[in-house]
């Protein structure tokens, strides 16, 4: 297909010869263009178009011949590779050029003496060249150039990354107390752009304050702090808290610092028997295991009602070599830490049968004037500087046990008072039925009027009723 000014040309050339006429562009039917008029016409037009064909070729010739390149965003020690691109270079050689318009590669040649810069690839079409060990100062337009007439040139923008520091936690002192407040802050330096910063407790995220940016003196680079507040619970002992450093230098890595947190609380305890099913003439083993931060290391044992302390010193466990019913009672051990002291009882029954243990801790605050007076001076003097004293009861009795012990007393209290009454009715019965004797002394007396008379008959009676008789000479 021709083109559109090629068309106009040879129309006008037709209509010089006059073989042709102008019905469409409103020109009446018949009527001719003069030949001087449609030739004067027809060279202008020839000469506009070889000027737009020069021009149009021209542009393109400026097209193929312009460089091309592209920005690059390299990490501090990394590695960049600049390249730069031209689709015609007119036999004319490509250059780069450093931001301080210094030459670094002019063709294949090297032109500045830096061994971190080499060359990559070099064709009349492409120069490729690469910076190893990236610094700060490396940041910057590197430029392009094709010297041909007129010079043309692009721009490659080149950031650096400053890859922070591993962060540091500051602020904590150990131990610190529950209920009290942790302050800490982290804080790390050297990023570029700025680094954000995170923290956690555990695996649970904590919510810090506002991140802190300064810059740092070399005018590049900068230093972010945060800071984090939190209430700490015996739970959170030994617990780590992590505050991690986010930046896009460290690709799809993190770089983090941990503190384990120290937490003092205070102590708890129980009383463990040993045998569990303590005897009558077995040996007793009373353990008081403690729990705390710092751990209970001084130990007193006492007897309820007795006024001398069974054992004070830092051993645990209280001895019972031979149970007897006279060792049946509640024991009671004070276990005393810096951070206070608890109290936790066991309640001894020895029975011609086994106890039945199941043990029952409850705790409740002892006043917070100081322990009870079967305490020791120096007991006493620990208790009003710590906190209050914890009560705990580790009786091995349950309330099943004693309403079996109670119903085994209601049997032979009844049994008791059967016999009693056994007893009674059998004494009632022999007193009223006394036993008769049948003799035969006085016979005929009962019908004598009289005593005399009744000894005579007595006296003739026994004389009539023997068949002896004695005679006294």
């Amino acid at each position: 297909m021709l083109p559109p000014v090629l068309t106009l040309l040879l129309l006008l050339g037709c209509l010089a010869a006059g073989s042709g006429t102008l019905s469409q562009d409103g020109t009446p039917a018949g009527e001719t263009i003069p030949a001087g008029l449609a030739s004067k016409a027809t060279e202008e037009l020839a000469e506009m178009y070889q000027g737009a064909s020069t021009s149009a070729a021209a542009v393109a010739s400026d097209t193929e011949s312009q460089p091309t390149t592209s920005d690059e965003t390299v990490v501090a020690g990394g590695t960049v590779v600049l390249t730069c691109k031209v689709e015609d270079p007119d036999d004319s050689s490509l250059q780069w050029s450093n931001p301080a318009q210094q030459t670094l590669y002019f063709g294949e040649k090297r032109a500045l003496r830096d061994n971190r810069i080499q060359l990559v690839n070099s064709t009349p079409k492409e120069l490729a060249i690469s910076i190893s060990n990236v610094v700060l100062a490396d940041e910057g337009e590197y430029t392009c150039s094709i010297f041909t007439m007129p010079v043309r040139t692009a721009k490659a923008l080149v950031t650096v990354l400053g890859i922070p520091q591993n962060p540091q936690i500051f602020g904590y002192e150990l131990p610190i107390r529950e209920t009290e407040t942790a302050q800490l802050i982290c804080r790390s330096s050297g990023s570029k752009p700025a680094a954000h910063l995170r923290w956690k407790k555990g695996n649970k995220e904590l919510q810090g304050g506002a991140l802190e940016v300064t810059e740092d003196s070399n005018g590049k680079t900068f230093t972010v702090t945060s800071r984090v507040e939190f209430t700490v619970t015996k739970e959170d002992n030994d617990v780590e808290v992590t505050c991690t450093v986010d930046h896009e230098s460290l690709q799809n890595s993190e770089r983090s610092t941990s503190q384990k947190l120290q937490v003092y609380f205070k102590p708890t305890a129980t009383i463990e028997p040993d045998p569990p099913y303590p005897r009558e003439g077995e040996e007793l083993r009373l353990q008081c295991e403690a729990q705390g931060n710092p751990i209970p290391q001084d130990f007193l044992w006492t007897k309820e009602g007795s006024d001398v302390p069974l054992q004070i010193n830092t051993n645990r466990v209280l001895t019972l070599p031979f149970l007897n019913k006279s060792d049946s009672g509640t024991y009671i051990c004070m276990a005393t830490s810096i951070m206070g002291s608890v109290v936790v009882r066991y309640n001894l029954d020895i029975n011609d049968f086994s106890q039945l243990p199941t043990p029952h801790v409850h705790s409740t605050p002892a006043p917070s004037s100081g322990p009870s007076q079967s305490t020791t001076h120096v007991t006493m003097a620990t208790a009003s500087f710590f906190s209050p004293v914890t009560v705990q009861d580790a009786s091995p009795m349950s309330s099943s046990s004693g309403t079996y012990h109670a119903l085994i007393g209601g049997v032979v209290a009844v049994i008791v008072f059967l016999l009693l009454s056994l007893l009674i009715f059998l004494a009632h019965y022999l007193i009223r039925h006394k036993g008769t004797y049948l003799t035969h002394e006085a016979k005929g007396s009962d019908d004598a009027p009289d005593a005399d008379t009744a000894i005579i008959n007595a006296e003739g009676g026994q004389a009539s009723g023997d068949d002896k008789k004695e005679y006294f000479i």
